[in-house]
């Protein structure tokens, strides 16, 4: 079959490298002039870095099979990892159980509710039973009301906005699941891809050449083409593009505007898919913050959530001895701030800045970056499962595949990579309910 692809991201990029493996004909249209989405980067230090803050688990083995595949598997490095909370004006480091017995903005009894609910989060398998009850009821139940208003809830608050109270508990149990996977022995190693994950999309995209597939970078497209209830091409640049099959991997905004008529109910599914937008603001500096990979903000009053250092996880060598630093926030594309100038974003965070890190010189800033995306955070709300779209859709030929359709799990490059191993599994009359069942670490996963 002629199939073309809508997207050069780990998920497009994946679903066209397994096609053209099965002995299809295949096209990739993408709009930005690199590949790799939400995971390409931009230089820095002589090397690349990523605009979006990016790490793997050690769960997430198909990242790790298809890097191997594709010959870059000894550029995965595991490396070892900090977490920490600030809290009242100070960062407590958060790893290790001593580390959650010393946590003092909890009172004891609550911090032995914290690391109980966490050991049992961490134990259950059957996720389903999460879906009916928001995060912010499971935890004052289980955890306590001080745990929530002195961490959970002023994260998810930062992440979610107005719409955190509909956020259901698997979301969150799924993040606990996860992370848990990379701690042994008391401390936490995640995957990195030296040289910038970059250097995954670009093995991608040169693996789809030359299998004989069509990279088109800077090719932005105007519609998909629906002809009898069925595809009939990509139409780019003013011309109609006729394929068999089409994989759509975009955000479900960007997928119902390129495909304006798609039939109900299944057009409902994608409409009701609700994202939160980030902003990602980039230091590279000539001294560290703080000694901690992966700080969450939980103090009130700050602009962002997270401050990911992220030269306290891969080695300041590879990037000529700078220290890089990402400060992370969420919010609906629609807030004015999402708009802000770069500058503006610094300014608003620089006092912030100042006084979380009181060592902190404006003129240790070397250089400074600004990035934006409007789908970078899907919302799942109650009894997800029964309402996200499926890779299939109504329309014959017509497949989509994007981050809302991630679940029970949450983001992450190597299930957008998964997926489009499934899309093309699909179009190929295959099962890919194998694949999933292997590569998902959490069972009975749709």
């Amino acid at each position: 079959m002629k199939i073309g692809i809508v997207g050069a991201g780990p998920g497009g990029l994946t679903a066209a490298y397994e096609l053209l493996k099965r002995g299809h004909t295949v096209t990739v249209f993408e709009r930005e002039k690199t590949a790799g989405g939400q995971m390409s980067g931009f230089p820095l230090g002589g090397t690349i870095l990523e605009r979006y803050y990016h790490h793997l688990f050690t769960s997430d083995r198909f990242a790790a099979d298809q890097m191997k595949e594709l010959g870059i598997g000894d550029k995965l490095k595991f490396l070892p990892s900090t977490v920490g909370f600030y809290s009242e004006g100070k960062i407590w480091p958060f790893v290790t159980p001593m580390d959650l017995l010393r946590f003092k903005p909890l009172s004891f009894l609550n911090r032995l509710r914290l690391g109980f609910s966490v050991v049992y989060l961490q134990r259950v398998r059957n996720w389903r039973r999460f879906e009916r009850v928001t995060a912010k009821e499971w935890i004052i139940k289980y955890m306590g009301q001080q745990s929530y208003d002195k961490q959970w809830g002023p994260l998810m608050t930062s992440k979610f906005g107005d719409v955190t109270d509909q956020v259901a508990m698997a979301w969150l149990w799924s993040k606990f699941v996860t992370r848990g996977t990379s701690r042994e022995g008391g401390g936490e190693k995640l995957g990195y891809v030296e040289g910038g994950f970059q250097v995954w999309a670009d093995a991608l995209a040169a693996a789809v050449k030359k299998r004989g597939g069509e990279l088109r970078l800077g090719a932005p497209i105007e519609k998909i083409a629906i002809q009898g209830g069925k595809v009939a091409g990509i139409q780019a640049g003013g011309k109609l593009h006729k394929f068999d099959a089409v994989v759509a991997a975009v955000p479900t905004p960007a997928f119902l505007r390129l495909v304006p008529d798609l039939p109900e109910p299944y057009a409902s599914s994608v409409r009701a898919c609700r994202y939160q937008g980030a902003i990602c603001l980039v230091l590279q500096m000539t001294e560290s913050l703080s000694p901690v990979y992966w700080l969450n903000v939980a103090d009130p009053g700050y602009p962002f959530v997270g401050v990911i250092e992220h030269t306290r996880l891969a080695p300041r060598e590879w990037y000529g001895g700078a220290h890089v630093v990402y400060f992370s926030k969420y919010l609906s594309a629609k807030d004015p701030f999402f708009a802000a100038s770069d500058d503006a974003v610094y300014k608003a965070y620089l006092p912030h800045i100042k006084r979380m890190f009181p060592r902190f010189d404006e003129k240790t800033v070397v250089k400074r970056w600004c990035f934006r995306d409007a789908g970078a955070q899907p919302v799942m709300g109650l009894r997800y499962s029964e309402n996200y779209p499926s890779i299939e859709t109504p329309v014959g030929g017509l497949y989509m595949v994007n981050t809302a359709q991630i679940y029970p799990e949450d983001r992450g490059t190597n299930y957008s990579a998964l997926l489009g191993l499934r899309a093309a599994m699909q179009i190929n009359g295959e099962d890919d309910g194998a694949a999933s069942r292997a590569y998902r670490h959490i069972p009975n996963a749709p």
